[in-house]
């Protein structure tokens, strides 16, 4: 190797420590941060910044190279700084340990911390022991220095420490290695210092004078480049580009310096930190991506398995699971047909001998049902309703087929079918078993006195069940779902009209449920005006704009001549009531079933009635098909075969059943041709002698048959019977009304609601189940009595209660049977909730209250009702004949929204009344909710904004909240 004066040094083993005479004296040995590479630096290359060192001038033979000053090195240039004892610093390099012993004189005023102190290395000549101290001159070239470094260093790609070469490292470990036998090295104990990594072995050719010992101890040989100089990576490893010339140390601050040691670290070297970010978000994405393969997988598979019939519905065969969509391709109705069916059976084609020929598609699941799906015909100019029809064959008797809609996925609320204890208004928010489907008694679990095959959804699909289908119908059963099964019994559906259980229904859409509603029950094609003789519009006027007197004693021997007399004395001397209708109960006969009138009470009956009808009043008697075995008609139907006879037995023993108070009574067959002329008869005679205006028809429920009744033609189920009995009489008899009924009677003929005792909890029944009435194809439906019906023995469920009152006044009974009035304050809610009902019926007089308060709200009442009310109902009564909407409507038919839809306390005349009545003892504030449009307060006749809630609205106890739609510019008026 040569230097800068082309000379060329030998080296030699080193015989001592660094700081050792002769390793002092040998001037052959550069300085580690010799200015020698400053030579190779281009004019437009950062300079790494120089060090300085003290060195006396005169005891080293300097060329014109040599005039640049020299540097100082810092210990904590090297590396990691420890201070074993007081003498010596301990810096671990990433070549090895450098271990320095600091000047004896240095040593006596050691520094708080080695890591901020710059130890001197470098000796004068002529003090080989001391130091010298820094100039005025030399603190001022440090800090411009410094200056300009802090200037440059942020345009440095890479910052580092100077380190000794690598030949003079290994000099030093060899030195290390023979001196390590003897405890600390005699280096150690002198100003020298000595690298060490354990590994080779060294020469002690070389050996320095004591008079060299003033020299820097860290030299090695260092080979002056001629080459052009190569810019290198910062995360290049190349050994030969990693070169301490190519970094800068910052000088006074120990953070810029340790910091400055990592980015000096080779980044091949240096460990990295685990990047658990970047991990989690490789696993997250591929889970996603693991997911959305296998969601697209899955339904490419349902979608390829579901095949699309008619247009709007999908049929899924292997889950059986069917899906009806809209015109918008909204999905309306999601059922899951053939529900328990055992194992994943796979569907087949129909047999050539069992294909329809009216384009049914038809599949079948082997040895167990067989499906038949079909779209019915329409004609899209006159509505825009589309039916399916659905129809399952059982084709085992142990099979019943089963469909279940369901409405978990989507908010969704159904109406119709009818009601029950647990089943109020939407049918949704109830709750019934398996039931079969036939009118019953609410209390007992059961549907109630109307029941239709027909339910509609919020969405705009419809079910109409076909009425030969043993139909057995549960809701909520464990699910969010209505299930409709087809099943055999020994009661309902004891006649058997096919060998094995078939369930069909059709399945209607539309763009709407309003729509769909008036659709289905429209009676454009068949009005329901055809026919109808002068005389049933004048009844089915004067039910709407009169009241219904309702004569119901509880005992028999209650009601005479005088009974009715003095009641309808108590009506006239009201003065603000109309006079209406006179109904008596079942009790004008000695026995249910004589059919004619008890004389031994009503010796005056003609008197009566021809007075009654002087007075304005109408007379009807209440009839049913039930003739008790203490009738003196008994023998007579027996004998003449008129009464549905025991199945499975000899037909001339009739069938026994329970019918209120009565413990045994027959059914007059009103299959039987001979039957329907014998009943006629009877009560033609009853109208020719009392001149009767009309009657009323209870005919029970289907419970009230025998259990094992046969009639002389074969019913579906023992509702028919009351359909046939209304459809006998309805032409040749003037008919108000009837108790029960699973079709549309033929107007005037209005269907009563169930017999509701006097409680707030009926009362909030009343409003649920006249909408459901009105829903399911009914659109004249005749509520109960004001407060509260009168029941009879034998009904215990049913029997009146006394109830709590606002006063001493209200628990006063009637001198005449001893009847207990309703409380006061639910009399009044009542009868302002009857105000806006179709036909208002009374069995207690508000007179009979002898409160004042009482006896005005009643005036007034009755004011509103004939100014506001009975024209409206009129109005709307043309409406309900042509399109079969109700008078009594629910809001979600006034207001498309869907938050009018669970409304089950208000309802609406057509769209121009919406009533609020509060339900609920003790209150006097409400929630009313007002559709779309502008309404006028009916208490203040203020001007309401619609489609809103009004909170805490003030209904006073003696008044009534609701609203009139106005037209809506009146408000610029």
């Amino acid at each position: 190797m040569e230097n800068g004066d082309g000379n060329k040094y030998q080296y030699k083993d080193v015989a001592k420590g660094l700081n050792s005479p002769e390793l002092r004296a040998n001037v052959n040995i550069p300085y580690v941060d010799d200015f020698v590479e400053l030579d190779q630096a281009r004019a437009d290359e950062p300079i790494r910044p120089k060090t300085f060192r003290d060195v006396e001038k005169g005891n080293v033979p300097y060329t014109t190279e040599d005039k640049k000053e020299d540097r100082k090195l810092h210990a904590k240039d090297l590396g990691a700084i420890r201070t074993p004892n007081s003498d010596t610093i301990v810096v671990d390099t990433p070549e090895g340990t450098l271990y320095i012993t600091l000047d004896p004189e240095k040593s006596k005023s050691k520094p708080s911390s080695p890591s901020t102190v710059s130890t001197d290395v470098t000796m004068s000549p002529t003090s080989p022991g001391t130091s010298r101290a820094f100039g005025a001159q030399e603190s001022s070239e440090l800090i411009a220095v410094e200056k300009d470094v802090e200037r440059r260093r942020t345009s440095l790609r890479r910052n580092s420490i100077s380190m000794p070469t690598l030949p003079n490292l290994e000099l030093l470990r060899q030195e290390y290695l023979r001196n390590s036998q003897d405890g600390i090295p005699e280096h150690h104990q002198s100003s020298a210092s000595v690298f060490s990594d354990g590994d080779n072995t060294a020469d002690d050719a070389n050996v320095l004078s004591d008079d060299e010992q003033t020299k820097v101890p860290l030299r090695s040989s260092r080979r002056k480049s001629t080459a052009p100089r190569r810019f290198r990576s910062e995360f290049s490893m190349d050994d030969d580009e990693y070169s301490p010339s190519n970094s800068v140390t910052s000088v006074n601050s120990l953070a810029s310096l340790l910091k400055e040691k990592l980015q000096s670290i080779p980044q091949k070297i240096r460990k990295k930190p685990t990047d658990y970010k970047l991990r989690a978000f490789v696993g997250l994405m591929f889970l996603a991506v693991a997911f959305f393969v296998g969601f697209a997988y899955v339904l490419y598979h349902q979608q390829a398995l579901t095949k699309a019939y008619f247009e709007r519905v999908q049929f899924n065969e292997p889950k059986r699971l069917i899906r009806v969509f809209n015109k918008d391709d909204v999905e309306i109705l999601k059922a899951t047909l053939a529900v328990g069916l055992q194992g994943g059976q796979k569907a087949f084609p129909c047999l050539p001998e069992h294909r329809h020929t009216d384009g049914s598609e038809c599949m079948e699941w082997l040895h167990n049902l067989r499906l038949y799906l079909k779209c019915l015909p329409h004609d899209p100019g006159v509505d825009n309703t589309t039916c399916y029809s659905v129809h399952w064959k059982a084709l085992r008797h142990d099979v019943s087929p089963t469909d279940c809609f369901d409405w978990s996925d989507t908010k969704v609320h159904w109406f119709g079918a009818g009601q029950s204890i647990n089943l109020t208004w939407p049918l949704d928010t109830g709750s019934i078993d398996f039931t079969p489907f036939i009118t019953g008694e609410m209390q007992k679990s059961q549907w109630g006195n109307v029941v239709t095959r027909y339910l509609i959804n919020s969405k705009g699909a419809a079910i109409i069940v076909d009425e030969e289908t043993p139909l057995h119908i549960s809701v909520n059963r464990g699910k969010k779902e209505i299930c409709l099964k087809a099943q055999f019994d020994d009661f309902a559906f004891a006649n058997r009209l096919t060998d094995f259980p078939e369930l069909k229904y059709n399945i209607c859409t539309s763009r709407d449920i309003r729509s769909l509603h008036s659709s289905i029950h429209s009676h454009r094609r068949a009005p329901l005006w055809d026919g109808l003789k002068p005389a049933d519009m004048k009844t089915l006027e004067s039910l709407i704009s009169e009241p219904v007197w309702q004569i119901a004693p509880r005992f028999k021997h209650e009601l005479q001549d005088a009974t009715i007399s003095k009641y309808t004395d108590d009506v006239i001397n009201l003065g603000f009531l109309k006079q209406g209708h006179v109904l008596i109960n079942e009790y004008w006969q000695n026995e249910i079933g004589d059919l004619s009138v008890d004389t031994a009470r009503f010796a005056t009956l003609n008197e009566t009635v021809d007075k009654l009808h002087r007075r304005g009043f109408k007379v009807a008697f209440t009839v049913q098909p039930f003739i008790s075995t203490e009738s003196k008609n008994f023998a007579e139907t027996v004998q003449k075969r008129l009464l549905v006879n025991e199945r499975n037995s000899d037909r001339r023993i009739p069938a026994l059943t329970r019918f209120k108070s009565l413990a045994s009574a027959g059914v007059l067959d009103i299959t039987n041709n001979r039957t329907i002329p014998w009943i006629f008869d009877k009560l033609q005679a009853v109208m020719d002698i009392y001149h009767i205006d009309s009657f009323y028809f209870d005919l029970g429920t289907a419970y009230d048959m025998p259990h094992y009744y046969r009639c002389e033609k074969m019913l579906i189920n023992p509702d028919q019977y009351k359909t046939v009995f209304i459809k006998t009489f309805e032409k040749s008899l003037n008919i108000i009304g009837v108790s029960s009924a699973v079709t549309l009677p033929r107007p005037p003929i209005f269907i009563s609601l169930p017999p509701f005792e006097s409680s707030w909890e009926a009362l909030r029944l009343v409003i649920p189940t006249i909408l459901t009435y009105g829903i399911s194809g009914f659109p004249f439906a005749m509520p109960g009595a004001v407060g509260g019906d009168i029941y009879w023995p034998g009904s215990e469920q049913f029997l009146p209660s006394s109830k709590g009152s606002m006063d001493s006044n209200s628990n006063k009974t009637t001198p005449e049977n001893g009847i207990e009035l309703p409380e006061r304050e639910l009399y009044m809610r009542w009868l302002q909730m009857a105000t806006f009902l179709p036909v208002m019926k009374f069995t207690h007089l508000p007179s009979k209250y002898n409160d004042e308060r009482v006896l005005e709200m009643a005036k007034n009442l009755t004011l509103l009702r004939q100014k506001l009310v009975t024209p409206l109902l009129l109005k709307y009564k043309r409406e309900a004949l042509e399109a079969g909407l109700p008078l009594i409507r629910p809001l979600w038919l006034v207001a498309d929204v869907d938050v009018a839809l669970p409304v089950q306390d208000e309802f609406a005349i057509g769209d121009e009344i919406v009533v609020a009545p509060v339900l609920h003892k003790g209150e006097t504030t409400r929630e009313v909710y007002l559709p779309a449009g502008l309404w006028q307060d009916g208490i203040d006749g203020s001007l309401r904004k619609g489609n809103r809630w009004m909170h805490e609205y003030k209904v006073p106890v003696d008044r009534v909240a609701y609203f009139l739609r106005k037209p809506d510019d009146l408000r610029f008026k």
